[in-house]
């Protein structure tokens, strides 16, 4: 089944530069995994589409049930260059959170 990544986890973001900081994480240690498979950078950046000039690169945090993402060229410049709504990149947890993911059901559920 589809699901937003909100109704597993939930996100902090801000920035450095023109690069945003995106931490994902679990609400729970069984969604992790989850995280892992389903929250990849490739998918990231097709998420956001043409706001995310660079690359985007994952780290994983397995002891804290969280994933961290740092997207390249995300901020159209960085705080005091760009003319984004949200130029230090604080609403982009929210955005990701918004990112549909496969589920199964009994994962949900277990």
């Amino acid at each position: 089944m589809r699901v937003p990544l909100s109704r597993i986890a939930h996100g902090r973001s801000g920035d450095k530069g023109d690069t945003s900081n995106i931490g994902i994480i679990a609400y729970e240690d069984r969604w992790y995994p989850v995280l892992v498979r389903e929250v990849t950078p490739e998918r990231v950046k097709a998420h956001f589409g043409s706001l995310i000039e660079g690359r985007v690169e994952r780290f994983e945090l397995p002891n804290l049930g969280a994933l961290n993402f740092l997207c390249y060229g995300a901020l159209g410049g960085g705080g005091t260059l760009s003319l984004r709504i949200d130029a230090q990149g604080k609403t982009m947890a929210a955005g990701l959170l918004g990112m549909e993911i496969e589920i199964d059901e009994r994962e949900l559920t277990d």
